[in-house]
């Protein structure tokens, strides 16, 4: 691994080799044509940068870099990465609550370059909050704290937790002052400016085949959905006269399972914008997400979103509305027959989604079989946790850590403070009887049983006060809480210490009912 930085070198850019730049060499903000990447220099802090925590899972297993690397200022800073790289800040539109937004792209994110490591795999890294790009709108380009932090933690809990993410490897804060309205109130307040190196195999989304169809560039739409299949569908033969509905068809499948994995974590991302939708159905953009903590299927994390647009319970929906839009957009690549099939792909979306959400909840539930009741079985659960307002995490866990006989209401241990909650309904023996009476006819141990569901069910997820606890030390530059946060939902399946010490598997403090998150950042 390498542990002198000048040593580490990106690889060359394929996106320079097919994709057309922005001719427009200046920084300012405009309405950028036929292109998809401007070429953005990051803009470096004032003041002095300084380290607040990092992934040594992505530095050594991804980036190929020993931790070492983390004392030499060059790479904390990233100046010397831009030697013999093209930095690029990337073109798209997207569908913002339902609605057509036009240009939006990457108002305050710079590609710095990609990297190829020693199992080669291509990654592309980015810097966000890096400065002001012709895509910033009204915005400076920068990014602060909180949300940095709230990034970091998440992409990374979230690859723990098993779902499709970008990636964090480190989070860096200046004492540069940047000016949010954190709750569009009119009161804004000064807050300090970090960036978050982030990565992923490949930053493209729905809005970034959109913004061509809506501006009639159909030339640069079949160039750039070429390039994504050639470069990151590598299964579809690209002389295939279908590969654009095959292309479609794993779309559509791969972002229906993705969100009912979400769904299984009570993950709600908060901003479900076509903008905000990976082409290769990973979850990026963290912004005003939060995971459930009593389930309310109504849950809405984002303050901004007033009608609740993007709620839990609606993100599977909002799922086909995207992928609906992204069907739209290649619609100017296909003949008559195809436009018929992409529509038949298209329907398959709710089946796929249904049947991957069912799979993973007979998982959270310890079934190793199929049964045609299953479906009503976690229905019932589900409506019994909505009215008694259990938490949700807590309450499958819990589940797994009992013994099918202390699952009894009578038998369920004070500790067990979630499901305690749940047995108070009165339909909750009878299910409990249903759910042993299903457990014995898959004639598996308990033991089993239990050991399927701690490993599916996870004990600590990023919850809402978590982070806000850690973000207020930060903000005193005690950046220890983040580095522990990160180490616990590094292991979110296992039994810590210093979580239980912290109190992340109790009820959540009284305060976390008032906390807000906004798309300010």
């Amino acid at each position: 691994m390498f542990t002198h930085f000048p040593s580490w070198r990106l690889a060359k850019q394929l996106h320079l080799e097919r994709l057309p730049l922005d001719p427009e060499k200046k920084n300012y903000v405009r309405e950028v044509k036929d292109c998809v990447f401007s070429v953005v220099y990051p803009i470096p802090f004032k003041t002095k940068v300084q380290l607040v925590a990092h992934s040594v899972k992505v530095l050594n297993q991804i980036l190929d870099l020993d931790t070492k690397i983390l004392d030499q200022t060059e790479f904390i800073s990233f100046g010397s990465v831009l030697e013999g790289t093209t930095p690029l800040s990337h073109r798209y539109g997207g569908h913002q609550f339902g609605s057509w937004a036009d240009q939006l792209g990457d108002g305050r994110a710079v590609m710095i370059g990609e990297y190829v490591n020693r199992k080669g795999e291509r990654w592309e890294l980015q810097l966000k909050g890096s400065g002001l790009t012709p895509y910033s709108r009204r915005g400076d380009g920068r990014a602060v704290l909180r949300s940095s932090i709230r990034e970091f933690l998440c992409s990374e809990a979230m690859y723990h937790l098993g779902i499709p993410t970008s990636r964090a490897a480190t989070i860096t804060v200046s004492n540069d002052p940047v000016i949010r309205d954190q709750f569009y109130d009119g009161h804004p307040v000064k807050e300090r400016g970090a960036i978050v190196l982030r990565l992923a195999r490949s930053w493209f989304r729905i809005g970034s085949l959109e913004i061509l169809a809506k501006k009639g560039e159909t030339e640069l739409l079949k160039t750039l959905t070429d390039f994504v299949i050639e470069n990151y569908f590598t299964a579809i033969d690209i002389n295939d006269e279908d590969k654009y509905l095959a292309f479609y068809s794993i779309v559509v499948k791969e972002t229906a399972e993705m969100i009912a994995k979400w769904q299984s974590v009570g993950f709600t991302h908060g901003v479900c914008n076509t903008d905000n939708f990976s082409l290769l159905s990973i979850t990026i953009d963290y912004g005003p997400f939060g995971f459930l903590e009593e389930y309310n299927p109504n849950f809405v994390p984002n303050t901004s979103d007033d009608e609740g647009m993007y709620s839990y319970k609606k993100q599977p929906e909002i799922g086909i509305f995207n992928v609906d839009k992204l069907a739209q957009a290649l619609v100017p690549l296909l003949d008559s027959n195809q436009i018929q099939q992409i529509e038949t792909i298209l329907k398959g979306y709710v089946q796929i989604y249904k049947q991957k959400f069912m799979e993973i909840f007979r998982r959270k539930l310890g079934f190793v079989t199929i049964e045609e009741d299953d479906e009503q079985l976690v229905a019932i659960l589900l409506k019994m946790m909505e009215e008694r307002k259990s938490d949700f995490t807590m309450t499958f866990r819990q589940m797994g850590e009992l013994s099918l006989k202390n699952l009894d209401s009578k038998n369920i241990p004070k500790s067990a403070w979630a499901l305690k909650r749940l047995s108070s309904h009165d339909w909750y023996n009878k299910w409990i009887k249903a759910y042993r009476q299903r457990q014995q006819r898959q004639n598996i141990s308990d033991e089993k049983r239990q050991n399927i569901m701690n490993n599916t069910n996870p004990r600590y997820v990023l919850r809402n006060w978590i982070a806000q606890k850690v973000i207020e030390q930060a903000e005193n530059n005690d950046f220890e809480g983040v580095r522990k946060v990160l180490k616990i939902l590094e292991n979110p399946f296992t039994l810590q210490k210093e979580a239980e010490e912290n109190g992340y598997a109790l009820p959540p403090p009284y305060w976390a009912k008032f906390l807000k998150v906004s798309c300010s950042s």
